[in-house]
């Protein structure tokens, strides 16, 4: 049993991309669908599907090609399960890496740092993808 799920899909997402996968199937919920949807809208990922009905839907992902300046390449994950970090959008900085981004999960959904800070919504840092 995986005690966090979103740390567990970017994990297998960023294995998979350094594996030289072209896909990757994770179990489906709301909460990954949108972080997935997120990733795809900036570009780091080809595209996403949800198979299944009812109970037994998956999620799957179709990666970047390794070699594509938009290939995943690291992740840092900001907020565990025992340890959740909030910002303003005062305090949404650009993230140090070049090309990099925030995932931060606001009350109008999740959003990259530049999204946020353009809506001024802060929110829960989910990760940072370079």
């Amino acid at each position: 049993m995986v005690n966090d799920p979103v740390s567990d899909m970017l994990i297998r997402i960023v294995n998979a991309q350094k594996a030289g996968k072209s896909t990757v199937l994770f179990s489906y919920s709301k909460f990954r669908h949108e972080i997935a949807k997120v990733l795809e809208r900036a570009g780091y990922l080809a595209s996403l599907d949800k198979k299944g009905r009812k109970i037994k839907k998956n999620l799957e992902v179709t990666l970047n090609p390794t070699d594509s300046p938009k290939a995943i390449n690291n992740i840092k994950l900001f907020s565990k399960p025992s340890r959740r970090l909030y910002v303003k959008y005062s305090q949404i900085r650009p993230y140090r890496i070049s090309g990099g981004l925030v995932l931060i999960s606001t009350s109008k959904g999740v959003m990259t740092d530049k999204e946020a800070s353009t809506a001024k919504l802060g929110g829960q840092l989910i990760a940072g993808i370079w």
